[in-house]
């Protein structure tokens, strides 16, 4: 069932069902008259040769240059051509993809002034498959990610790139192929196109999207963990983060109680210690204040979806034009930035765990390394060598972005948010995570087999998810190709659906 775009109501789940799998989407009946009377003003306007921001004046430093009736018409596609000043690699086709859907959802609101044409075009290339080729880098994340919402303009020209059916083709093919007609661009159509922070917002849900579920997995592979070490679970029972009340840690705890639910563990016939260190204990209030961080995120990326983010706003109702700056990322990468942090924070919990499975002082009684043959073998030890350098570049990583604005546009433009930065080292510090967490996997698993006792179910249920894919650890082997198989299955989420199939949700 297509995803009706309206202006309001767009979540970041609907996003990624747009964006990664390519569900259709219609715009709103209402939002595209909303379209057409904005537009109707903006024209009127026009003929009264009213002076309004990058439609009759030129931008930036040049906001003060106004524009002759002839100029006005050629002015947008200059416009494009001068921003589309990206470089390097192109974008995934899901984020250009989400990017496009939200440029929709601006439009939707019937306060940018393009024509109905210019929106309906962007709708065609989502239900078609037309994909812009869009450079990743380029944006600073203010006035919008001009250079590459620039790039997908380009196509309203006939012009640019664009991905079509596995192939890359010039935009106009692309197009023609499609069955997709050409608007060109008239007064206003251009910046109404570009002037979003529309390309980091996608990648931001997206990234919100897989970051909830590899914190999901983050506990489940806190649970193994914990029953490999013999863990007091008293630190877990929900009514000790009831009473402190941070909604994160109360869900983390239950999470990870309901993965060991049924275990020998919980019913006191395993020796443990009277409190455990800090990497233990503290799981839930650690990855609950990472569930925390991301809940913010998520709100702010959804007010984001659903906002109307342009310069200048049209206002029919009054027969007002605004300038502003509602394209300002900030609101985006701030948040974003604490996102980022939080899957590098609960990263560094994971290697500390997977550092007590392999420490023969700290694992109670498990191999060291968790090798029989210690000595001849060496076991797992230098799989921590490999967590520990990605966990450094995320690290690294995590400088905030939001911090970082440098001025151009001859000091007219003076902060911005680079959130663009923000996000795509966002990607760079999951894609690390999925390793990390895999290694871990690949620990608990190990260790769980020198135990002879049973395991919680939804514990047993990832070791068996874990063992389809990497054996038991018995004489020393190369261990990239199971660090790396276990760095796509949690990327996957297999092991996550699993367990949760057989313990219920973890949200």
């Amino acid at each position: 069932m297509p995803i009706v775009l309206k202006g309001t109501g767009l979540s970041v789940e609907q996003l990624v069902q747009i964006a990664r799998h390519n569900e259709r989407v219609e715009l709103h009946p209402e939002a595209l008259q909303r379209i057409k009377a904005c537009r109707a003003m903006l024209e009127e306007k026009l003929k009264a040769r009213e002076i309004m921001y990058g439609t009759n004046t030129g931008i930036g430093e040049f906001s003060e240059i106004v524009l002759d009736d002839e100029q006005v018409k050629q002015f947008q596609r200059y416009l494009v051509y001068n921003h589309a000043a990206g470089i390097g690699d192109p974008a995934p086709i899901e984020y250009v993809r989400g990017a496009m859907a939200s440029r929709v959802n601006v439009h939707a609101h019937g306060k940018s002034g393009c024509r109905p044409e210019i929106t309906l075009t962007l709708v065609d290339m989502l239900n078609k498959g037309v994909t812009p080729v869009v450079c990743q880098k380029g944006s600073v994340g203010a006035c919008g990610d001009l250079a590459p919402m620039s790039q997908i303009a380009l196509l309203l020209m006939g012009e640019g790139e664009a991905y079509y059916r596995g192939e890359k083709l010039p935009g106009k093919v692309a197009m023609e192929k499609a069955g997709i007609p050409i608007p060109g661009l008239q007064a206003r159509d251009g910046l109404a196109a570009i002037n979003g922070s529309n390309l980091m917002t996608a990648m931001s849900a997206l990234h919100l999207y897989d970051i909830n579920r590899w914190l999901k997995q983050a506990e489940i592979a806190c649970a193994m963990s914990l029953e490999a070490l013999f863990a007091n679970m008293k630190p877990y029972d929900v009514r000790l983060h009831q009473l402190r009340g941070f909604p994160g840690a109360i869900r983390s705890a239950q999470a990870i109680l309901a993965c060991i639910k049924g275990s020998d563990l919980l019913s006191g016939k395993i020796k443990t210690k009277v409190q455990d260190a800090y990497s233990m204990r503290s799981s839930p209030q650690v990855i609950g204040a990472a569930h925390d961080a991301v809940a913010h995120a998520k709100r702010q990326v959804e007010i984001e979806l659903n906002a109307v983010a342009d310069n200048p706003i049209f206002l029919p109702e009054f027969k007002l034009t605004l300038t502003g700056a509602n394209f300002q990322g900030s609101p985006i990468a701030l948040p974003m930035d604490m996102a980022g942090a939080a899957v590098t924070m609960v990263s560094v919990l994971s290697e500390r765990r997977l550092n007590r499975l392999l420490n023969p002082a700290l694992s109670v009684g498990l191999p060291a390394f968790l090798t029989k043959g210690a000595g001849m073998f060496s076991g797992l030890m230098l799989s921590q060598y490999t967590a520990d350098t990605m966990i450094v570049e995320q690290r690294i990583l995590s400088t905030p972005a939001s911090i970082g604005s440098i001025p151009a546009a001859a000091d007219q433009e003076d902060f911005v948010s680079m959130g663009m930065n923000t996000a795509i080292k966002n990607a760079q510090i999951l894609d690390n995570a999925y390793g990390i967490l895999g290694i871990e996997f690949i620990a608990a698993s190990q260790a769980l087999d020198f135990r002879e006792f049973t395991p919680g179910a939804g514990v047993r249920k990832a070791k068996e998810m874990v063992r389809k894919h990497v054996q038991h650890l018995d004489e020393d082997r190369p261990l990239y190709p199971d660090h790396t198989r276990m760095k796509d299955v949690v990327k996957s989420c297999e092991i996550l659906e699993e367990v949760e199939r057989i313990v219920g949700s973890l949200e």
